[in-house]
């Protein structure tokens, strides 16, 4: 049963009145609070009307003045509130003094500011009045000549706190400053307008939008407020993501969320790796004469953030990016997981050939099993660009500010961005082996560093540190040679021959005896693209290993120890077969014969006759003028007169047939 003079009410109250005005179920009550900000609402002094509802639930309360008129109708005639009563007194209510100091929390700085100024005035006049002797009257005056006010305010702040414990007056005392007016009224078309010219991704200015929006408004005899009351309104209406989604794009809205924070602490040395390319920030003179600015593909330990394994070429390929992964088997061993991204280096079918989930190239069945996947590391794919989820990206940051504004390169530097360059752009190109030099020593010295504010190093440690500490006590896979050799070595399907065994790469061939058991097969070969002349490594296609075949080099024309060579060849090779076919054990062709059924004349085979014959006759006229000549032999072959060709063919046939 509801009290009488109640004026505080949950939603589920409101609910069982059944107002005028009101839903009738909680949720809908609540619906409509969010909707228009009962929560947040205060009245014309700047008090709030919703407050902390106390006991088990929790929940808010409302002021009866949020209601509809005709809800507050309603409570004054079931006699809950009186028709000419207001808002609560705050001090009469309990926990109106906690719902004051929260409302004091979301006040700016200068209102608590203000409020406490005033608490100090009136304590230092209660401190005359008790302490000194004085009358109220007498400390109200001297304070306020002090403090260079007027008493009538000092009075005015008395009577805010009349009543009021001590602790609980500091909100009672904060200014409560009354909106500034009514709120500026604007043709919705206009507005839209002026939102939609100004959150464009070419980010016009305010001025600019509202410039235009105002000359059109004129043409159309309609008023618009001014440009800082509509910013105030923009402001207040517009929430700040769809300005950065609509002005900025969506990369600056994710920038607006906070960044993932991923722990390695559940990690060890060695068991994520990330690879990534940096193109220097340095003109260097390459080995052909041409200046260019060198790439980096670099290795780097995710756990500690240590680089372990780098190397530079002119762009980021296939082929550096597998010279850095054989470094880091041979020095370090082989990493349980990789993450990179799904560049051409990174993803050819070279590295991770036969990984499942790859996202460039075509994926075949016949495909050659990648390096990465025949070691059984798994591959986490990243996105490109996006630092946050690469640790390698913080570490090239680094690089930037320390080692491509190195002393040696003063005048090679080329800044980090095209507007960024530095005055002396382009004035000097330092040559290889200074850059390699200078760039080498400072990867040393980044892993060296001390102070390191990393996860694990803690602001203490280095990162060569805190990799020694974990790798010395992590297990780490070793590679054994036939693993290192498919490191250093590509891989590539080719046929082989199916004459000679020979297989033909980059126009060189090479040849070795085992392959002629794979004519006309395809396998697997594993070679070393800077040095084709080397002998290339042949594998089947389940990946078992065939042999080492040697390049079959070309020889002079006279060459006479290449000649003998081949000699020597053809002899091995015939002396090899003739033993191969000797451990058959062949029967000879006399054992065969006498093996085989007796080849004397079969009776059937003669009684067998056709069941009709087929006449065969010839048609055209030298075969018909050929049988007339058989014919009448004894007389001479005569042509009929005026046949010329007839008579050359009858001449022809008395050569071949002479009459006797």
């Amino acid at each position: 049963m509801l009290m009488q003079n109640k004026l505080w009410f949950t939603a589920i109250e409101l609910a069982e009145l059944q107002l005028s005005g009101l839903p009738r179920r909680k949720r809908d009550i609540n619906r409509i609070a969010k909707a228009e900000g009962w929560v947040i609402a205060t009245d014309e002094q700047g008090v709030p009307l919703a407050r902390r509802r106390s006991g088990r639930g929790a929940g808010f309360e409302y002021h009866f003045t949020l209601l509809p008129a005709s809800a507050r109708a309603d409570l004054a005639r079931l006699g809950i509130v009186s028709a000419d009563c207001r808002i609560v007194d705050t001090a009469d209510a309990e926990g109106d003094a906690a719902n004051l100091w929260r409302w004091l929390g979301g006040q700016p700085d200068s209102v608590r500011e203000e409020a406490q100024r005033r608490l100090m005035i009136l304590s230092r006049v209660d401190l005359f009045e008790s302490g000194g002797g004085m009358t109220a009257s007498m400390a109200v005056t001297t304070v306020a000549e002090a403090e260079g006010i007027s008493a009538s305010t000092i009075w005015n702040w008395r009577r805010l706190i009349a009543g009021v414990p001590a602790g609980d007056r500091l909100p009672h005392l904060a200014p409560r400053r009354a909106g500034g007016g009514i709120e500026a009224q604007v043709d919705p078309e206009l507005w839209q307008e002026l939102l939609s010219d100004y959150l464009r991704l070419s980010q016009p200015r305010w001025s600019e939008s509202y410039r235009r929006i105002a000359a059109k408004a004129e043409k159309r005899g309609v008023s618009l407020p001014h440009s800082r009351t509509l910013w105030r309104k923009f402001q207040k209406e517009v929430p700040e993501q769809v300005v950065k989604l609509r002005r900025e794009g969506e990369d600056a809205l994710r920038r607006m969320l906070p960044a993932q924070i991923r722990s390695v602490a559940d990690l060890h040395a060695m068991e994520l790796v990330n690879i990534d390319g940096h193109r220097c920030d340095v003109f260097v003179r390459w080995l052909d004469g041409r200046i260019i600015r060198p790439t980096m593909i670099a290795i780097q330990d995710v756990y500690s953030r240590k680089f372990l394994a780098w190397r530079f070429a002119e762009s980021e390929d296939m082929v550096t990016a597998r010279m850095v992964f054989a470094d880091l088997f041979a020095n370090w061993g082989i990493p349980k997981g990789l993450l990179a991204d799904n560049g051409r280096a990174f993803a050819s079918k070279w590295l991770t050939g036969g990984a499942k989930t790859r996202f460039r190239f075509k994926i075949r069945p016949e495909d050659p099993t990648g390096l990465l996947t025949a070691l059984g590391i798994t591959i986490h794919w990243a996105k490109p660009y996006r630092g946050q989820s690469k640790p390698i990206e913080r570490g090239f940051r680094d690089l930037c500010g320390a080692l491509a504004k190195h002393p040696a390169f003063e005048g090679a530097y080329t800044g980090n961005k095209p507007d960024a360059k530095p005055e002396n752009y382009g004035s000097k190109a330092v040559d290889l082996d200074t850059f390699l030099r200078v760039w080498n020593a400072g990867m040393e010295a980044h892993n060296r560093q001390l102070g390191r504010r990393s996860e694990m190093a803690m602001g203490r440690l280095s990162f060569d540190q805190v990799f020694e500490a974990s790798y010395a006590r992590s297990a780490i896979g070793k590679a054994t040679e036939d693993q290192l050799r498919m490191a250093l070595l590509a891989a590539d399907q080719v046929r082989v021959d199916r004459n000679t065994g020979t297989i033909t790469l980059a126009n060189n061939r090479y040849w070795t005896e085992e392959l002629a058991q794979f004519l006309g097969q395809q396998v697997t070969v594993r070679f070393d693209p800077e040095r084709l002349h080397a002998p290339i490594h042949v594998y089947d296609r389940a990946g078992l290993f065939i042999a080492t075949a040697p390049l079959w080099e070309a020889t002079g024309f006279l060459d006479i120890a290449a000649a003998k060579r081949r000699q020597r060849l053809e002899r091995n090779w015939k002396k090899s077969a003739k033993a191969a076919a000797e451990a058959l054990d062949l029967l000879s062709a006399d054992e065969l014969v006498a093996r085989l059924p007796d080849y004397d004349g079969d009776d059937s085979a003669a009684a067998l006759k056709p069941g009709a014959a087929r006449i065969v006759r010839h048609r055209g006229q030298t075969v018909a003028q050929l049988k007339a000549v058989s014919q009448t032999a004894e007389e001479p072959l005569r042509a009929p007169a005026g046949d010329a060709t007839i008579d050359r063919l009858a001449r022809a046939a008395a050569r071949l047939h002479p009459v006797e």
